[in-house]
């Protein structure tokens, strides 16, 4: 899961670009990037790290411009140290910038074809590599002497056509504007929005419509499945649909967990959401348990607690906040490693002894996906004296890898694979564990929008809405992008030649004639 963000404006975009990219961080903490088009001169910083860390005030003069595209990675494949942060580059034709979000369960057939039959040359393993270069030879395929809005919806048709999986993408051709567009599913969102400034109209897209507030842009609307969005230079807007819509099934995980909860995707308030994900949640612990004994209802910090507050409003009993998060640890889930993820849970919560002591506690979380983080909260608990702990999730289990995007790869680590709901339980070491229903997740999440009535729920279902993930394909995946593949190949890497890298995060200029590069 990562951040995508472009803005076409009249006044330079560098510091919007930043400041967008600092909301959207929740969406990926191993690496930013920004690149912009200074009148033919391709600008570019991007490096490991947080935002606030990769771009310091000399990068920012560095990256002039008023088009401009930002990401921020977080690593379905590869690990912390990975060099393969985004936007990626390629100078032929025109010169491209590209940024994605997702992940194509086709990539290594594609990198196959494109290194083959296209003579493309490939630097490193990821899909928005080959994804960039797709578009990039499906552009030069069109034969024309200057490019046009036509040119390119028949590109990103060409891609569609090409690419499967997940994804949102947005890219920066130098000379002409940002091209954005979104899978033929709708799986991973893109959000598109506007503002009025004195020099005219600017545009912005982004994957969360919380960036466009934070910048005081309106947003317009969603970018369709299928659809793609062209932004020329001096703000000319085009739109069409390059592909035919096979579905509208956003993934259903960005409310459970990922977005803001000031987020809209698709219509549909990720707050409002949490709220009825709670309502559910208590309507069925009080069918199961009317007579409870649940003494208070604690969130785990901090995308449980929307869900919690309403769990105990439902309930009629107390709401308390008894874990204290430490702001400058990044979010559990989302950290490459099991052993990453395991320390830096006490490091994160910090449990309030007084609610806990001698009290029956409800602790709720979004999810629970492999276990561990859940069972040190139990344990944090028991610790700070509480009599019983009790452990619902606002969502199902997770017993199926999620392949468009979201580390959760490898089957074998999750907790709910394979095990019993009782068998999780004793796992976690909870003295009760309750799930939410997978419909009443859906109805949950659907309310607001009568447009979208199913979403992907593969990580809870099995059910792929791509309709080409082969048991052969899931035990492939688990091969490369599971935590004991990460360390191996970390491990190697550390015992490996020894590579130049710029301390400054500069690439290797192209060797053939193309827009001049600036390197941060």
């Amino acid at each position: 899961m990562c951040g995508i963000v472009g803005i076409v404006g009249h006044r330079p975009v560098n510091q919007a670009i930043y400041d967008a990219l600092t909301v959207l961080q929740h969406r990926g903490q191993d690496a930013a990037g920004i690149m912009t088009d200074s009148n033919g001169t391709l600008c570019t910083r991007k490096k490991n790290g947080l935002v606030s860390d990769v771009f310091q005030q000399r990068h920012m003069e560095e990256l002039r411009g008023n088009v401009g595209i930002g990401h921020c990675r977080y690593p379905t494949a590869g690990t912390l140290n990975s060099s393969e942060a985004q936007p990626f580059y390629v100078n032929s034709p025109y010169g491209i910038g590209l940024a994605h979000n997702g992940n194509l369960t086709n990539s290594d057939e594609l990198k196959e074809l494109l290194v083959q039959q296209d003579r493309r040359h490939l630097n490193t393993g990821s899909d928005t590599e080959a994804l960039l270069n797709v578009f990039a030879h499906e552009l030069q395929c069109q034969n024309i002497e200057s490019l046009t809005p036509a040119a390119i919806f028949a590109a990103v048709a060409a891609v569609h056509r090409r690419c499967r999986g997940g994804y949102a993408v947005v890219a920066l051709v130098i000379g002409y504007g940002i091209v954005a567009f979104r899978d033929p599913h709708g799986i991973r969102p893109l959000v598109m929005g506007r503002r009025e400034t004195g020099g005219g109209v600017e545009h912005m897209v982004a994957s969360e419509s919380v960036a466009m507030d934070a910048l005081d842009f309106e947003v317009v609307r969603d970018i369709l499945p299928g659809e793609a969005v062209i932004i020329e230079g001096d703000g000319t807007l085009h739109s069409q649909q390059c592909g035919a819509r096979r579905g509208y099934t956003p993934c259903i995980f960005e409310y459970v967990y990922f977005a803001r909860p000031d987020s809209i995707i698709d219509r549909i308030s990720v707050y409002k959401s949490r709220l009825r994900m709670g309502e559910r949640l208590a309507d069925k612990i009080l069918r199961e348990r009317p007579d409870h004994d649940i003494d208070v209802v604690i969130p785990i910090p901090d995308s449980s607690r929307t869900s919690a507050l309403e769990v105990a409003h439902r309930l009629g009993v107390k709401y308390r906040e008894g874990f204290i998060k430490n702001r400058y640890i990044g979010r559990t889930f989302i950290m490459p490693g099991q052993d990453q993820r395991r320390q830096s849970v006490r490091r994160k919560l910090n449990a309030i002894e007084l609610e806990f002591r001698d009290k029956n506690v409800l602790l709720v979380d979004d999810s629970v996906v492999r276990g561990t983080t859940s069972k040190q909260i139990i344990e944090m608990a028991r610790e700070a004296g509480a009599r019983r702990v009790y452990f619902a999730s606002a969502s199902p289990p997770v017993r199926y890898p999620n392949v468009y995007g979201i580390d959760m790869p490898a089957a074998s680590e999750l907790v709910a694979h394979g095990r019993t709901e009782q068998q999780v339980q004793e796992f976690i070491g909870a003295d009760w564990l309750i799930y939410q229903d997978l419909d009443d997740l859906i109805r949950a999440v659907r309310y607001d929008n009568g447009d979208i009535t199913h979403f992907d729920t593969s990580c809870f279902s099995g059910h792929y809405v791509t309709g080409d993930v082969s048991p052969e394909y899931l035990a492939h995946l688990e091969q490369e992008r599971s935590d004991r593949a990460k360390s191996q190949r970390e491990g190697r890497k550390r015992r490996g030649p020894v590579e130049f890298r710029d301390p400054e995060g500069g690439g290797v200029a192209p060797l053939t004639p193309g827009p001049r590069v600036r390197a941060g």
